[in-house]
């Protein structure tokens, strides 16, 4: 697919204030100024805005070199852990590592990506109601910020993050009760938050409620996302993180699993008269979702997730900036089905996947007249 390249680059006139949003670097994090910004197209440096107390606007060189290379990004539709089969709680333990590394957006484009295990979105977790999970973050070494976790699943302060600040080289524990089923959103929540968000530390967890699910023939785990960067959509070579775009709420790509094309170089599958869920999360930082397949109707659609509600036969669902939803449908015809955000300029921007339904044909339900 091509690339829209006629997109508006929102620029604040308020410079200073745009500064003051953005975090500071670690500071014992390896950085070179004066080559740095010589280079502000080299593969091998990416700049930080800065503002530190007492400190004029400067910018902080990161040496790009110091980060692993991650031949892709995105996490497989498939990668999640199948139900829990028990039915009774239990203690469960989730380690996560929070590790920066460089990968692509599309091909000959880099960027700067802060993950949780490697992968966008971070890992599936699932647990059942009343479990009581003990949860650990690592924050790799090389990485260039303090970093954290802040699950929606979770009563209590900050939703975790405020007892799991991890600066690199660290690890920090918490413990909590599941206590509501629901499909929640979970991401890092450090100094500037939206920008931990966008480049990459965001997840979804579910709560299962107690017995279960009703059973479908296929899972799958779908994350919308923005990724802001200087150059334009389809400018090619390393791209820096663009905080005045970030502001303004007009990313240059929007994409499901991290990068364009994630769920089209590795498309969903189904045979005709199976039943597929899909959780679906909208990490956002700015922009509402309009979920839809193109050419099925959701039998079933849990509304932001809440479990105790169900809508029937619905053509879009609306996920929230944050927030997730759980649709389902039973595949009839066999087929290419395109996954969208129905705001549909954004399909040039990333947002679309397949689901790839393979079967006899069924003429009763569709056929071409010839």
């Amino acid at each position: 697919m091509g690339y829209t390249t006629c997109i508006l680059r929102v620029v604040s006139s308020a410079t200073i204030l745009v500064l003051l949003f953005l975090p500071v670097a670690h500071a014992g994090h390896p950085t070179h100024e004066g080559a740095g910004q010589e280079k502000p197209e080299s593969i091998k440096y990416g700049h930080l805005k800065t503002f530190g107390p007492g400190e004029a606007p400067h910018i902080h060189a990161l040496d790009l070199t110091t980060f692993a290379r991650v031949p892709s990004i995105a996490r497989a539709a498939d990668d999640l852990p199948p139900p829990i089969a028990r039915d009774h709680p239990a203690a469960v333990r989730i380690s996560l590592h929070v590790k920066e590394v460089i990968s692509e957006i599309a091909p000959g484009i880099e960027f700067h990506y802060w993950t949780f295990d490697g992968k966008i979105p971070g890992p599936f977790l699932r647990v059942a109601e009343g479990d009581s999970v003990e949860l650990t973050i690592n924050n790799d070494p090389s990485s260039s910020h303090t970093h954290s976790i802040d699950l929606h699943a979770v009563n209590g302060p900050g939703g975790g993050s405020v007892v799991t600040q991890t600066l690199p080289g660290e690890s920090k524990s918490f413990r909590f009760k599941a206590l509501k089923p629901g499909l929640y959103v979970y991401h890092c929540a450090s100094s500037n938050v939206p920008l931990h968000m966008t480049n990459g530390l965001y997840g979804l967890i579910l709560v299962e409620p107690k017995g279960g699910l009703p059973g479908v023939d296929r899972e799958y785990y779908v994350m919308q996302g923005e990724i802001y960067t200087e150059g334009k959509i389809g400018d090619t070579g390393f791209q820096n993180f663009d905080a005045e775009k970030m502001l303004g709420g007009a990313p240059e790509y929007v994409v499901f699993n991290g990068r364009v094309n994630a769920l089209v170089d590795h498309p969903l599958t189904a045979r005709v008269g199976e039943r597929v869920r899909l959780f679906v999360g909208n990490a956002g930082v700015s922009l509402v979702s309009s979920f839809h397949v193109i050419g099925e109707l959701f039998d079933t659609v849990h509304p932001e997730a809440s479990l105790s509600t169900v809508n029937r036969n619905v053509q879009t669902t609306v996920i929230p900036a944050g927030g997730a939803t759980i649709v389902e449908f039973e595949v009839d015809v066999p087929g290419d089905y395109i996954l969208v955000d129905h705001a549909l300029s954004r399909i040039d921007k990333g947002a679309w996947g397949v689901l790839n339904v393979t079967g006899p044909d069924k003429p009763d339900i569709f056929s071409a007249i010839k």
